[in-house]
Formats: C-alpha cells, structure tokens, sequence
C-alpha cells in the first residue's frame, strides 16, 4: 500500500451561507500556517472523504475540505425531492469556492481533485489564475459532450449486455439517455426514483468493474440517500453538459499559464480516456502528465503514491 499520512481531524468546521439557502459545510485540517490548499471532490455529487486528507503533509499544508451543493453535509440535500436544482450548477459551485476562500482569508491556494473535480478546478482555474499557486489533478475529465457521450453509451461497446440493461432502465431508450435519467431522478414516485438510482449506479460499476487494482462496486457501495443525491446530481450536471460550452476548458487552458501543473492519469481508465489529459497536457504549458500503467479511474496503490508524490512536491 501506498504510505500517505496518518488519519487527521479538522481543526476548525462550519457551513458556509452561499445564499438561496444553501448552507456549504467546510473544514480545515493540518496547519495553520502551513500552504493553503482546495480538494475539490469528484461526482458531481460525491462528498468529500477523510481520506482525502491523507495524501498532504499535515505539518506543511493548512487543507480545506468542503462538500459541494446538494450533497454530503452540505443542505439543502439532493436526497430530498423538494431540493430545488436550479440551484445547482457549475456557476453556482465556482460562487461558492471564490466565496469560501474569502470566507477563510485566503489568497492564493493549491487545487487538488480528480474526474468531476478536475473539470471544477479547470472551470476555476482559468476563470480566476491569480488565486491558484498549484494544480495536481488524478483523473483528467472536461466534462466534454463528447465524454459524457462516451461514459454513458460509447464504452458500452465494451460491456453490451450490462449497457442495453441501462438503456432499458428508461422509458424512452432511442431517446437522449442521461436526460431521461435526469427527468426520472425528479419524478414524483420514489420507487421510480430508486430504481433509476440502482440502474445507474449499476451501469458505473460495470464501467470500472475491469480494472485490476480498483475497488468494485464504488458507486452502488454508498449508503443509499448519498447514492440518491449523487445520482440526482449527476445525471443533472450531465444533461446539461455542466453549462459548459463544448471544449471551453481546453481552449482556454493558455490562461493557466504560469500555474504549475500535475496531470495523474491511469491507462486503463475505461470510463474517462487517457487522451482528455494528453489533449489538456498539451494546451497546458506549464502541466506535467504521469500515466499510471496499472490504474484506472478509480486509482490503485501506484497512483495513491503519486498524487501523495505530487502534493510532497509542492509543499517544498
């Protein structure tokens, strides 16, 4: 196993007011006085985790922690049906991060998160370079149409049986499936509702269900109202393409310059290809891309060892 650092707990907590009602809870951990640094968890929809306070030096890193709208302590809970969710969008988010860092008296801060959390941190980065010092993303997503198209009907190629039991799981199969997936997380029945849930997060764990040194049944494994919400909130992001103009985070990546960059990506990640990081590596002046031979999506002991790696580099 990878050595990261012992289990730590925050020094200071709270829920931050990003208005419309929305409480955002948030934690500090490590030092004080230490380089201030953002995980920006994956998802949408995911929560942050202990875990992630495992991989920075809890001597030289002051780490912020916080669950993104609509899920882990965060309130109002997607769980909830009468969540409102046009009050979660990637603008609502990129609100809440610049607001955050105001709230803790922040001025420049590191960024670190993969997959849903990397397209945050680009979408953030590149809307506000001077506040970011560093950069360190394992599994490089843009949330591209074309990626949202693949994770949910290209990759099917590979797992057919499992696929055509997804596109069952709507009404209307030929049509625009995560858009059907979104309306059926918002209907009024919560049977309907749950098991548009267990069909989706079904579909996710077949899609890493290859990997070798993955965890399995990462999705369907969450305790069943965090699975409610990250499916709501995923398949709302999605259908909308995160309100993200195609391709905007690869073309404006020349804003990141100047920023340095660590892009961690496992080769066998089935879900979200290694060549949205090459393509973002190369528009990324100052980004270094590591491929991890064994990895994919959902990491393995080599990747834990250099994202821990990348995050030691930079504390110096």
């Amino acid at each position: 196993m990878a050595e990261l650092y012992p289990p730590i707990e925050p020094y200071d907590h709270g829920m931050l007011d990003a208005g419309d009602g929305n409480l955002i809870y948030w934690e500090v951990c490590g030092n004080p006085d230490g380089k201030s640094a953002l995980v920006v968890h994956g998802g949408p929809g995911s929560g942050c985790s202990p875990g992630h306070r495992r991989y920075f030096d809890p001597d030289r890193y002051r780490v912020v922690l916080f669950d993104q709208r609509g899920c882990g302590r965060s309130t109002p809970h997607a769980s909830d049906p009468a969540t409102d969710m046009s009050l979660n969008t990637t603008e609502h988010l990129l609100t809440d991060m610049e607001r955050l860092r105001e709230h803790l008296g922040i001025d420049r801060w590191l960024l670190f998160g993969g997959s849903w959390g990397s397209t945050l941190i680009l979408a953030y980065a590149e809307r506000h370079p001077n506040r970011v010092s560093e950069i360190v993303i394992p599994s490089v997503t843009t949330t591209r149409r074309s990626e949202i198209d693949w994770l949910y009907r290209g990759v099917g190629q590979f797992f057919p049986e499992q696929w055509d039991r997804f596109r069952a799981g709507v009404p209307e199969p030929d049509g625009e499936l995560v858009a059907a997936y979104a309306r059926l997380m918002e209907h009024p029945d919560p049977n309907v509702r749950a098991k548009a849930t267990t069909d989706w997060a079904t579909w996710e764990d077949a899609v890493i269900s290859m990997e070798p040194n993955g965890a399995p049944n990462v999705y369907s494994d969450r305790p069943p109202t965090d699975l409610l919400a990250f499916i709501r909130i995923c398949s709302h992001y999605f259908a909308h393409g995160a309100w993200l103009d195609e391709g905007v985070l690869l073309r404006e990546a020349g804003r990141l310059a100047g920023i340095p960059g660590i892009l961690l990506h496992g080769r066998l990640d089935l879900g979200s290809p290694l060549g949205t990081a090459w393509e973002l590596a190369r528009a990324w002046p100052d980004a270094q891309l590591i491929v991890v031979d064994d990895s994919g999506h959902t990491g393995s002991d080599a990747m834990r060892g250099e994202m821990r790696g990348a995050l030691d580099r930079f504390a110096r």
